[in-house]
Order: structure tokens, then sequence, then C-alpha cells
């Protein structure tokens, strides 16, 4: 049976969740607030769909790390700004509690779940839709070394048919030529042929264009400033213009927003935002630029290669609460990047871009039911949006469609 779908947020989880959806037969209207889909945290994220790379940021001897990189400045890839505010502290022991390895392991697992069920939502929109023009290519992602211990104890987590394989330093360069300049400061690396990378915004935008001929779908250009409701059912939602949105059905997929709009209801997201950086330039010919993405795992560096552009994204700011380039953080990404492939492009013309991730504190989205029964969840996915995002969308068209989960939602849910 269709049904009205009212979805806040216009990001890349609830574009997925649009077309989901719209797909599914129902009828969606997307309130965002931004002129376009997708202006937000998605518009200049890594660009790689890590899907068998999916490790939670807490885990066992991060927080000692994390006091090393503060050290180091501008150039660390973690900085904390203290706060006077209980959302951050509260974070903050939410996320060191989640710093053992068996919680990692085990969050990890749920994650991986939902990025391979990602995948394969993916790639049934390109091969039934022809969903295209968003700058896809199937090229396998580098996670490089420079730490010999830090090598050998991932290679040794490989399980035996895992399609991930471990690579000396030569095998690197024979798979990616462009590593050359930085070959005397590699371990190895391991490599996972199926990952991808794409344009988070053009993947938005490319949703926004097939939906937009559809009868089934209206954006409308607001903000939602509260909610109505009888019981345990949402009646409608309160816009910015002063008048109401009434739906069967409503989908929260805001971001860093959706912790004002839950909690009047109750609903205690536990979300708090970190800031990332990334720097697109239009890309080298020859050898000097990666063809494939390439992590950088001891500078927690991602590098993907989109179309005519390298976007190179980093660094974790918690408790920077706005999109400001901060001009000492782009200066030692950029420095950075140009050591590691100084002949991969047009630096001088590369755009500096800052956003905000919503994160849970143990790195798992928060998907599903909520208290109420026609109000759903699609929120924290972190650096991880665009890796989950067709997965986040189909789910919860399956859900609202009546059916069971199409995969097991252990440790995805919230509460």
């Amino acid at each position: 049976m269709s049904k009205q779908v009212a979805i806040i947020g216009g990001g890349v989880i609830g574009m997925a969740s649009a077309y989901a959806l719209v797909r599914a037969g129902h009828q969606v209207t997307l309130i965002e607030a931004q002129t376009q889909p997708g202006l937000e945290t998605s518009f200049a994220n890594g660009g790689q769909l890590s899907y068998r790379y999916v490790s939670p940021l807490p885990d066992a001897g991060v927080p000692l790390k994390a006091i090393a990189w503060m050290l180091q400045g501008a150039s660390a890839p973690l900085q904390f700004r203290p706060r006077l505010s209980t959302d951050q502290w509260q974070w903050c022991l939410n996320f060191l509690a989640a710093c053992r390895r068996s919680v990692n392991q085990r969050n990890g697992g749920h994650l991986l779940r939902l990025a391979l069920y990602s995948q394969a939502v993916l790639q049934q929109w390109r091969e039934q839709d022809g969903l295209d023009g968003f700058a896809w290519k199937r090229n396998g992602k580098l996670v490089v070394y420079r730490s010999q211990a830090t090598f050998a104890t991932a290679a040794g987590k490989i399980a035996e048919g895992d399609e991930q394989r471990a690579l000396s330093v030569d095998e690197c360069l024979a798979l990616e030529p462009a590593l050359t300049d930085v070959a005397d400061k590699l371990a190895g690396g391991i490599f996972s042929a199926s990952d991808e990378a794409a344009d988070c915004f053009l993947f938005c935008q490319a949703l926004e264009q097939r939906l937009q001929a559809s009868v089934r779908y209206w954006r409308l250009r607001d903000q939602v400033t509260g909610t109505h409701h009888e019981g345990s059912r949402i009646k409608a939602l309160t816009l910015a213009n002063g008048s109401e949105l009434e739906a069967d059905e409503f989908i929260l997929a805001a971001g860093n927003g959706s912790q004002a709009i839950a909690a009047p209801l109750g609903i205690k997201l536990g979300l708090y935002p970190l800031k990332g950086y990334s720097l697109s330039l239009p890309a080298a010919n020859g050898d000097g630029c990666p063809q494939i993405s390439v992590t950088d795992f001891d500078r927690k560096t991602v590098y993907a290669r989109l179309g005519g552009q390298l976007r190179v994204a980093a660094m974790v700011d918690i408790g920077a609460h706005d999109n400001q380039v901060d001009p000492r953080r782009m200066q030692a990404l950029r420095a950075n990047c140009e050591e590691t492939f100084p002949r991969a492009g047009r630096y001088a013309e590369a755009r500096e871009w800052a956003g905000q991730r919503p994160s849970t504190a143990t790195g798992t989205p928060l998907l599903g039911a909520t208290p109420y029964d026609n109000f759903w969840l699609n929120v924290g996915h972190g650096s991880l949006g665009f890796t989950l995002a067709c997965a986040s969308g189909q789910i919860l068209a399956e859900l609202i469609g009546g059916a069971a989960s199409p995969i097991d939602l252990t440790g995805l849910r919230a509460g």
C-alpha cells in the first residue's frame, strides 16, 4: 500500500531514503533548508565507498593515541576543543567506554553487514535503473601503512577467504605507481579490489534528477521547527513558514540538526558533530595521481580519484561547531598531500572545504523505529554516510512498507 512519507533532511541519507521509497511506490515529500540537496556534510566528503574497511573510530589504544596526536598541533589527525557542554562530555565518556577491542570488533561487524548490503543496493540501482553521472568507479582501495608493526597487526587480521590481501611495498608500487615518492616510508599495504569511489554531491544530484521526474516526489525548501503528535503517532511537522505538513510516516535524516527535532519528543540521539576537512584538486595525467583509492593509515588521510579531480580528506576536530575552514588545519593537510603525492595535480587550484559529520560515540548509526509508531530514524552515520546511505534508505523503505529488514539490525537500532 502506498504511503505519504515526509523526510527531514536532503543530504545523502535523506536522498537515498527518498529514492528507495519512491522506487517502492510511495509518495515522498522531502524537506531541505538548502537550495539543493547535498550542500552540507555530503558536499565534499572523502569520496571513498569503503565497504570492507568500516572499523569504528573508538578502539583500544585510541585515547592514548589521541593524546599523542594532540601534541602534534595543526597536523594532528584528531584535535579536541573542550567546551562547557554536557553533550560534548557525555559523548566523550561514551566514546571512551567504546574504546575496547571487543566493542570495536562487534560494532565493526555490524557496520560491515550494513556496508556490504549498501554495495548491493547501489549496484541494483545502477544496473536496473541506469543510475549514473556521479563519477562512480570500482577501482579498489589500498590502505598503506608507514609502521611495520601496525602493518603486521593489520595483515594478521585478514581472515582466510577474505578478498582483502596484504601487499609488500613493491606490490603496492606495482598496483599504484603514484606512491613512488613515499616508497621508502612505507611498510606495506592491504588491498580490497571491490571497493569503489564516487562523488557524493553528484550522487545526491543524480538522485534528485531521477526523483524530480517522478510524480511521487516533491522537495520542499523549508526547515522543520517542531512536531505535532497525538499519543504514539506523529500527526504533522511544523515548518518555519508557519504551516504544518501531514504525512503517514516520517523519517528523521537531518544529520546534526536531528537532535533539536528529536529531543522534544523525548528521543535522545547522542550525536555529536566531528568536523573534517577536504581538498579537491584538478588531477594530473600520468602516474603522479593515484588511480585507485588510497588510505594513508598512519596519517588518517584518504585519497579518491573522482573523474577529473582528486579528493583528499582527513582530520577530526571534536568541539568545532562550524563549517569554517581552519587555515592552520588546511595548510597542514595540503603539506601532507604534497609530500605524499607531489605530482598528483594542480594544488594551487585546490578547493578547500570543511564539514561536520553527525556521529554517535560508538560509530554505528541509528536506524529504524522509535517509540512513535510512524517516526523513523536514519541518523548518525559519521564519516561513513555515503558508504551506508543506500542500505539505510532501502531498509527504511522495506520497514515502512511492512516488510522485515533485509539484514539483521542488531547493533544498528536506537536505544
